[in-house]
């Protein structure tokens, strides 16, 4: 049996965390240098990076406190690699996220996500762990890309 753990992101993992953004379609994984600055700088309790690990980074999470808000954190990345898309391991990385946060008091999470056809399948997931559709903003992307936010009470 393969032996996997969910832990937080080291500096060594971003090659393999920039393929799973690329592979997926999540945004220029260029940005991802400026994303963990902070959290490498030791802002660990703002900016959270958890990656699932089985001989290998297969996903990656990124949540962060709203800002103004008490006891609200949003989603802001998950990414697990194509070839173990069906398999779990994203659930396993939310229900994490969930339990973490929970643990501490938080209120409610958010996630959002593009409402472009080619993100059904992420839409159905979030439908799928009980994340309720809170909110669309059309055009918020770009011209046809609407945001769709997800808000799970935890």
């Amino acid at each position: 049996m393969t032996s996997s753990s969910i832990r937080p992101l080291v500096r060594g993992d971003l090659k393999r965390v920039g393929h799973l953004v690329d592979s997926n379609n999540m945004f220029p994984s260029e940005m991802l240098e400026s994303m963990t600055a902070p959290y490498f700088q030791g802002e660990v309790s703002s900016n959270r990076w958890i990656v699932f690990d089985v001989r290998g980074v297969e996903a990656v999470a990124y949540y962060v406190p709203e800002q103004l808000t008490e006891g609200t954190w949003n989603l802001l990345l998950i990414a697990v690699s194509r070839d173990q898309h069906g398999k779990g391991i994203g659930a396993k990385l939310m229900r994490y996220v969930e339990e973490e946060l929970a643990q501490e008091g938080v209120r409610i999470l958010l996630v959002e996500t593009s409402g472009v056809p080619e993100f059904e399948r992420t839409r159905g997931f979030y439908d799928m762990l009980g994340y309720d559709r809170e909110a669309l903003i059309r055009d918020y992307y770009a011209e046809g890309d609407d945001k769709v936010i997800f808000r799970k009470k935890l």
